[in-house]
């Protein structure tokens, strides 16, 4: 897969040529709705094996060839130049694929009500057999140990025709929130402890898709920091002996000491020890209640996977990436409404209603614009696409994650999944 950036008097046929390939499968791959409507700064996959490079000012082969990882007599014979050839700036060389790393990936899905619609079946579906976990969000822990049911439907079917495992994510949700206090209560009482656990085998016993049991306790108490270690242990204990993995989710933090209810009671050294793995929740800087921001900005993202790597071994380290973006209304105020939230596809959609070019900040590495309404009002938009998930892609690379875990399944972002298959085989439990 190449990724193109579009330029302004871009056309698709253009740019199909370009990359000797067809303009129907560049619409197939980017899901296009308005394919003669390009807008300038919106990226393209382009479906090819292996990409190519347009050779840019002060480019040698020896130079390419030494930043792409192919020896430079290669580079020449693929592309059937001497080794000693001028390269002028525009000149396009290919790039054969590089091995392929294998990761662990996970999406989280969220029914709501009691069934699951059938939009967020069809997208289960739909990349269910790029996952290897597809965790329904949530069973919400009762007060009284059990565990309230989360509607599945024909998700276990989807994991099963698919390859894919559930992930069971417990969470301390109540009423909509999540409750330090309801996650004290659990962790201070070996009697609700055990009963929880012998729900969650239960339920695990009952579906049958289960490989891995998900704690995702947010906002406890800081004094909850021991505990929640010494329930970790014992859920290790007891859901091993059933053939479970056992994972967490973490606050991104990027030091031990980080203050703050949802950072403390978060003890990375300690969860990196005791469960199989952890999905770092590296999102939410740019958030609905919030100013406008990138979403999953490269620079923090990377902080906190620099500081996890001096707490949790690589492997055991599961990048967490949005699938979405806000629309903010301008200006930004605390008690103003919240930011809309929308689906990559939906923003490039905005972007060529209101006839704006994409931006896209190299300091976040992620794209934006701004338009405005019919109403006159201003609007700024951050969301994903090609370039900002190629971004924690590399993330992944360089650091040897042991993969990466999506919120959450329901808006629409096509270019992730082929390039996640583009540069990833996919380790099925199943």
């Amino acid at each position: 897969m190449q990724i193109h950036v579009v330029q302004p008097e871009e056309t698709l046929q253009g740019i199909s040529q370009a990359y000797s390939t067809s303009a129907q499968s560049i619409i197939e791959a980017n899901e296009l709705d308005a394919p003669d409507q390009l807008v300038i700064g919106q990226t393209l996959v382009i479906p090819i094996y292996g990409r190519y490079y347009f050779v840019q000012p002060g480019d040698s082969l020896s130079l390419i060839a030494n930043r792409y990882g192919i020896p430079a007599l290669e580079l020449a014979r693929i592309n059937g130049i001497p080794l000693n050839q001028t390269l002028y700036p525009g000149f396009r060389l290919y790039l054969p694929p590089g091995q392929l790393m294998e990761i662990e990936t996970n999406a989280y899905i969220e029914p709501m009500g009691e069934t699951v619609s059938q939009e967020l079946l069809s997208s289960a579906q739909n990349v269910a057999s790029y996952l290897t976990y597809l965790a329904p969000f949530s069973y919400q822990i009762n007060r009284d140990g059990s565990i309230a049911q989360v509607p599945l439907d024909s998700i276990p079917d989807i994991a099963d025709q698919t390859g894919a495992s559930l992930m069971m994510v417990i969470t301390n949700l109540e009423e909509g929130a999540f409750s330090g206090e309801l996650g004290q209560t659990v962790l201070e009482n070996d009697k609700l402890q055990n009963a929880l656990l012998d729900s969650i085998i239960a339920e695990a016993n009952r579906v049958g898709r289960f490989s891995d049991v998900h704690f995702d306790f947010e906002f406890l108490p800081p004094t909850m920091r021991e505990p929640y270690n010494q329930f970790l242990e014992k859920a290790v204990g007891r859901l091993h002996e059933q053939g479970l993995l056992v994972s967490t989710a973490l606050a991104p933090k990027t030091s031990s000491s980080q203050e703050g209810q949802w950072y403390e009671a978060h003890d990375y050294g300690a969860h990196g020890a005791i469960v199989d793995f952890v999905v770092l929740m590296t999102y939410e800087w740019g958030y609905s209640g919030g100013p406008p921001l990138a979403v999953s900005p490269i620079g923090p993202v990377t902080e906190v996977v620099v500081y996890a790597l001096t707490e949790i071994p690589a492997e055991k380290i599961m990048l967490g990436q949005n699938l979405y973006g806000y629309d903010w209304t301008l200006p930004f105020t605390p008690e103003g409404d919240y930011a809309r939230a929308l689906s990559p596809q939906q923003a490039i959609s905005v972007a060529r209603e209101n006839n704006v070019t994409i931006q896209y900040s190299e300091q976040s590495q992620a794209p934006f614009f701004f338009y405005t309404d019919t109403n006159g009002a201003e609007h700024e938009v951050w969301f994903e696409d090609g370039r900002s998930i190629q971004a924690k892609f590399d993330l992944i690379k360089r650091y040897r994650l042991r993969g990466i875990s999506y919120w959450k399944l329901g808006l629409s972002f096509p270019q992730n999944w082929l390039l996640l298959a583009d540069q990833f085989e996919i380790r099925k439990r199943s």
